[in-house]
């Protein structure tokens, strides 16, 4: 059986699988119920400093996109860090570590960009025996607008001062949770290994308005008739997580740094991605919250399964495999030539390919053939983009197929090139003919 065993920058769990930091992690019953439900961590709601907690709103805090069949896509959550005293947040810290010895617990942070916030609340948290700290970089409402969160998590320099402070006053190590809400996700992740950081995780949540309510012309979630922007999180934001955490495991200054992702991980297979991509180990939110606390049972059996599957020992097998063959467009090869087939038997006859090709794309697909309703790939038209394959109802009825080496590509008329190229020497490229020349 694979070991499932995390070793996350000297942090150990049982499996790679934590709560993020959010309403499931808010208190001290929640969290013993999901250790016993099987969750290797939890990284527990962002604590503020002492005095008067923060004031939530008081009515809807999640805007929500459904998928055709309700399933739910995406929530947008205006809520804000815990509004539980400080002091009764870290007294069930440390009951709880101290109850579960062998799962992570992560204290998540958010004061003020004040050296002595920081100093004043490190200590405080290092009695609870926790197992380490995550900055809380990337809130995108309510704090940021305070000069927190985002605030921070946008300005490198900001980013390293704090991670400084944070690795000169604590012994705990150090996790800087980044925003994705800023242009270039790589500047951040050096200033916070440049500031020492133990660690990275991300993505927090995406800045957004998920809908309007046009019967009072307010964002949702509505609050007495008006709404705000909030943190868009769920299934939908997985595709931008995983560009992320690509770019930091393969930026040449960056490489190396350890990655804990989040972003809509819903499945043992969301999970196996993020890994392989480069990511140490996994947190999530929405899905618990949509499905409940033993959602990871599936999660840690699917992973255990598909591991003896494939023959990958332990997680060490898996973390990092697919960021070398993640690319720059411009080092794509040119001289790889495929196209969709259909197959016959399993087509419906739904006629969504021959639509989306037809209306949109190359009008590479037949919908008639002798009269007949028939639905066929015309390969002297056919690019390869797979736009069929992505429309197609039914799973693995269209396929793309590789042209070998030397066949003819019906839609140029040329035969396939065997040799590699790429756009850095393609004659159409400027920038290649003036170095010829």
């Amino acid at each position: 059986m694979a070991d499932l065993r995390n070793n996350f920058v000297g942090i150990k769990s049982p499996n790679p699988f934590w709560l993020a930091s959010a309403p499931p992690t808010d208190k001290a019953y929640n969290v013993e119920r999901a250790f016993k439900a099987g969750w290797g961590g939890v990284v527990w709601k962002t604590l503020g400093e002492e005095g008067p907690p923060v004031v939530n709103v008081n009515g809807p805090r999640y805007g929500a996109i459904w998928g055709a069949d309700r399933r739910l896509l995406g929530l947008n959550n205006i809520e804000l860090i815990t509004d539980r005293d400080l002091f009764t947040n870290l007294r069930e810290m440390k009951q709880v570590k101290m109850n579960w010895p062998d799962r992570a617990l992560i204290a998540s942070i958010m004061v003020p960009c004040v050296e002595d916030a920081w100093k004043a609340i490190l200590p405080l948290v290092e009695e609870t025996n926790a197992d380490g700290i995550e900055l809380n970089f990337g809130c995108p409402h309510g704090m940021s607008e305070r000069g927190m969160g985002s605030a921070v998590g946008q300005v490198p320099e900001y980013i390293e001062m704090v991670v400084r402070w944070c690795k000169q006053y604590t012994r705990m190590p150090v996790i800087t949770k980044l925003t994705p809400n800023i242009t270039d996700i790589r500047k951040p992740a050096r200033a916070a290994k440049a500031g020492g950081t133990d660690a990275v995780s991300l993505i927090n949540t995406i800045n957004s308005i998920v809908s309007v309510d046009l019967d009072n012309f307010a964002p949702n979630p509505t609050i007495g008739g008006k709404g705000s922007h909030g943190g868009y999180c769920g299934p939908a934001v997985k595709p931008i997580a995983l560009n992320m955490v690509a770019e930091i495991a393969r930026d040449h200054e960056t490489n190396g740094l350890p990655i804990s992702g989040i972003g809509g991980i819903t499945t043992w297979r969301d999970a196996a991605e993020f890994l392989a991509l480069g990511a140490g180990n996994v947190q999530v939110c929405t899905a618990a919250m949509t499905y409940g606390f033993k959602i990871v049972q599936e999660m840690i059996s699917g992973l255990s399964d598909w591991m003896d599957e494939k023959g990958h020992r332990n997680l060490d097998d898996i973390i990092g495999r697919a960021v070398p063959n993640v690319s720059d467009w411009q080092y794509l090869n040119l001289n790889y030539i495929a196209k969709a087939k259909i197959d016959q038997d399993a087509c419906i006859k739904c006629g969504r390919c021959y639509i989306a090709c037809e209306d949109t794309s190359h009008q590479a697909i037949t919908n008639m053939v002798d009269g007949i309703r028939h639905f066929e790939v015309i390969d002297e038209e056919c690019v390869g983009c797979n736009l069929c394959v992505s429309v197609c109802p039914v799973e693995n009825c269209i396929t793309m197929e590789a042209l070998p080496a030397g066949a003819l590509d019906k839609r140029t008329g040329k035969t396939v090139d065997p040799n590699y190229a790429n756009w850095t020497t393609h004659p159409n490229n400027p920038m290649a003919r003036q170095a010829a020349e």
